[in-house]
């Protein structure tokens, strides 16, 4: 099921919230009372996170989140590495002894951890792209907040008009809905187009391109399952978008290297500043609306062979806002 993104009313005030909160400040109307920052006593050791135990580099993911949150809380939280078998019991006994309060659900299998916990226990969760039911979740995911996305594609190629992108509504229709009002702010013409299935999907990037120009149009791979497949859909849509010299830019790291203009990928530490952000907000008086929020702590990568392939001047200064090149420079 996709996330259910909250009324943009809603979610405008949540995201003003969120800042308030990242800035240090209360939440507007709150009490100076009611709310509780890390520095409480009531904050203390009352957070906890729950992340899968699997192997470097993976897991570095998981620890740097870890690091973000305890940077946040100026202490150290209580983290539990969870192996495939590991004993609910066990770690429900330890929670417990620890006096957690909130706990940071990492992953799928920090979600399915937390949900088999005592029901009256804060979650917050991350790590994760897709997710049922999310309306009755607080949280942020790994997919890219359209805005952003739309906001480096105007830098990098200003003359774009119409962006293309290929979704299952069951995965991201959560996210279209954002970008469809992200793509109006920037004076894009989002053009959306429904899948299911590879084949479905096949057939419709085969359309997208024989209609494209590549002075105003391009396409945006989203994370999708169902219509971003790097085995099949992958290769094809590399094809012809360099055949027609057509700008590509994905929500996935790994698709630079490979040869999309450009992604953006999760800024781990911030993400887990964020996260403890949300963890103290759920103790307080006061706490965030139950919403999965779209990922604003990126990174961004650059492919400079593409980016030359397309004509697009990639100066110094240019190349300093991305923390990421390739090939390196």
């Amino acid at each position: 099921m996709p996330f259910a993104a909250p009324p943009d009313p809603a979610l405008r005030a949540f995201l003003l919230r969120l800042s308030a909160a990242l800035a240090g400040s209360l939440v507007p109307g709150a009490p100076a009372h009611a709310h509780v920052t890390a520095s409480d006593p009531a904050a203390q050791q009352a957070i906890g996170v729950l992340y899968p135990d699997i192997p470097d580099p993976l897991r570095k993911v998981f620890t740097d989140i870890i690091k973000g949150i305890e940077e946040q809380l100026q202490q150290r939280v209580h983290a539990w590495p969870l192996a495939p078998e590991h004993d609910p019991n066990e770690l429900a006994a330890g929670i417990k002894r620890h006096g957690v309060r909130v706990v940071v659900a990492l992953g799928r299998q920090g979600l399915r951890a937390a949900a088999a916990l005592d029901p009256a226990l804060g979650v917050v969760v991350s790590g994760i792209s897709s997710l049922p039911d999310a309306e009755r979740h607080t949280g942020i995911c790994l997919s890219p907040d359209p805005a952003l996305l739309f906001a480096r594609l105007r830098s990098l190629a200003p003359a774009v008009r119409r962006v293309a992108v290929i979704y299952n509504p069951r995965h991201n229709e959560w996210l279209l809905r954002l970008a469809r009002d992200a793509a109006r702010l920037h004076g894009i013409d989002l053009a959306p187009l429904e899948a299911f299935d590879l084949a479905g999907a096949a057939r419709l990037y085969r359309g997208v391109f024989a209609d494209a120009d590549g002075r105003r149009d391009a396409l945006w791979l989203p994370t999708d399952p169902t219509t971003v497949d790097d085995t099949t859909i992958l290769p094809l849509v590399l094809r012809e978008a360099w055949d027609r010299a057509l700008p590509v830019f994905s929500s996935s790291f790994a698709h630079v290297r490979k040869g999309v203009l450009f992604a953006l990928y999760p800024n781990h530490t911030e993400l887990g500043r964020n996260l403890g952000n949300l963890a103290t907000g759920l103790m307080s008086a006061y706490p965030p609306p139950r919403a999965m929020l779209p990922l604003r702590e990126v990174h961004a990568a650059l492919n400079l062979r593409t980016a030359s392939h397309l004509g697009i001047a990639t100066s110094a200064v240019v190349q300093h806002t991305f923390q990421f090149l390739y090939p390196e420079p």
